[in-house]
């Protein structure tokens, strides 16, 4: 199994007491799954994923990520997890503005010292269809233009699980179509399992399982949209 999250909780301090944003929650992912996580803004979603993918730690249950359990591994030891495993998109990309759109899907080659890192890198540009932008900076692209970039960018390590934060939410309808249909082309041609968040129920359709979130809690897993 791929994933594997089991009781997953996070609580935050406010205002003197718990806030708890996520409420035991528990699913399994094979490899090459795709899987949307849907729900109303406040239900959860963007914070499982993120304890998913390593990026913050639970306040009890357990992530286990291609192997490996992530709960009681250091800041260090984590960023190190998802450098080797994972790929992630954000909803308003995250690119680095001094660094021109190769050297953006250079970093995560580079920080691996893979050789040819330049090469590799234009090769991924130009696979989502930014060969001739890859001497663009950020501030030099459209909103889709980037957000095919941090696509290029994730996909850079070969990554076993891929998790996109709304990776359409910024995007208007026909750059929407191009990214979703890259995210699904990539899924099946590397094999990597895909996880998004997403408000959109139509992108959520086309993956193979829906689970669906209300008050950072599971009220329907397995649902099929149609």
């Amino acid at each position: 199994m791929i994933l594997q999250v089991e009781n997953l909780t996070k609580s935050y301090p406010s205002a003197g007491q718990q806030l708890t944003v996520l409420h035991e929650v528990s699913f399994g992912l094979q490899a090459g799954d795709t899987f949307a996580i849907v729900g109303p803004s406040g239900s959860g979603k963007t914070t499982l994923l993120g304890l998913c993918a390593g990026l913050d730690r639970a306040s009890s249950g357990s992530v286990r990520l291609n192997g490996i359990q992530l709960d009681n591994l250091s800041e260090d030891e984590r960023a190190a997890v998802r450098n080797q495993h994972v790929g992630f998109i954000f909803q308003n990309f995250q690119l680095l503005p001094t660094l021109t759109a190769l050297e953006n899907v250079q970093v995560p080659l580079e920080l691996r010292g893979e050789k040819n890192s330049a090469q590799t890198a234009q090769g991924l540009l130009e696979r989502v269809g930014l060969g001739q932008r890859s001497h663009h900076y950020p501030t030099q692209l459209s909103g889709g233009e980037q957000q095919r970039v941090s696509l290029a960018r994730a996909f850079a390590n070969r990554p076993a699980i891929l998790f996109a934060d709304e990776p359409t939410g910024n995007l208007d309808p026909d750059t929407s179509a191009t990214v979703v249909n890259l995210l699904f082309e990539l899924n099946r041609e590397a094999g990597t399992t895909l996880v998004l968040v997403t408000h959109d129920l139509e992108l959520a359709a086309q993956t193979q399982r829906v689970l669906r979130l209300r008050g950072g809690k599971v009220v329907v897993e397995n649902e099929v949209i149609r």
